[in-house]
């Protein structure tokens, strides 16, 4: 729903997937980037505006007019870009994504633009600020439980901190999420602190309040329309970013 007079829907800017796509007789890359997506945010009463990768040059000026900055999910950060040696099943770069969403989140934290860092999106916030990743799961918590892969998201209990932004939003204690990931954070990155764990110790969530509101979320909450909560909550901030940009410029 959009509001309308003094108080207009806030702008969030969603980061996109550049693919191979077919449709008719065109066989060609496009950007892309599920529904679900789409549907948080406008359920939630803001407008979503697709970011697809594109001259990182340009990352500042594309985000100047946006009230609030989704960092989706998708392929795998490349490992160069934290130091780390590509393990096998690490997914092949995309260069020009990783580029692109660093710079994008980059400007964000110099306009202190609110952030939902979504599965992908947290672990490139976290490689943003110097933290690292382990890049096969299975490999080094011994579990499958976060993807089971042909596209079927699993369902797992986190623990949400108490006293942290997330708890603000969620509640503290424990939340049933949609996981479908290989990956996951290690070292965390600079200034983000945890703000949810699984039982076998893996971050699922940090906050940064320092630089602005920064949420970064390990599942796909876009995946359970039930629960807009933190769409709800990044709208919600969005709007106090937009109304603050307002009185600054008078």
């Amino acid at each position: 729903m959009v509001s309308s007079g003094s108080d207009p829907a806030p702008l969030i800017g969603v980061t996109t997937y550049l693919e191979r796509a077919q449709q008719g007789v065109w066989d060609v890359r496009a950007a892309f980037l599920p529904e679900q997506y789409l549907n948080g945010v406008t359920a939630s009463g803001g407008i979503a505006l697709l970011l697809p990768p594109q001259d990182p040059e340009s990352a500042d000026a594309a985000i100047a007019g946006m009230d609030g900055l989704i960092l989706s999910g998708g392929a795998d950060v490349a490992p160069e870009l934290y130091g780390a040696q590509r393990h096998p099943l690490t997914d092949p770069a995309r260069v020009d994504r990783d580029a692109w969403e660093l710079a994008l989140f980059r400007a964000a934290e110099r306009r202190r633009i609110p952030v939902l860092a979504i599965c992908r999106g947290l672990q490139l916030v976290n490689v943003a600020r110097g933290g690292t990743l382990q890049q096969h799961l299975p490999e080094s918590l011994g579990t499958e439980r976060y993807r089971l892969g042909g596209g079927v998201f699993a369902e797992n209990d986190i623990e949400v901190s108490d006293e942290t932004a997330l708890a603000e939003v969620l509640g503290a204690g424990d939340v049933r999420v949609h996981s479908y990931h290989h990956q996951g954070i290690d070292r965390l990155g600079e200034g983000l602190v945890a703000a949810a764990r699984s039982d076998d110790g893996l971050v699922q969530a940090f906050v940064d309040t320092s630089a602005g509101r920064i949420v970064g979320i390990q599942w796909h909450p876009e995946e359970n329309a039930e629960d807009r909560r933190l769409f709800t909550d990044l709208v919600s901030q969005a709007r106090a970013f937009a109304a603050q940009r307002k009185e600054d410029a008078r």
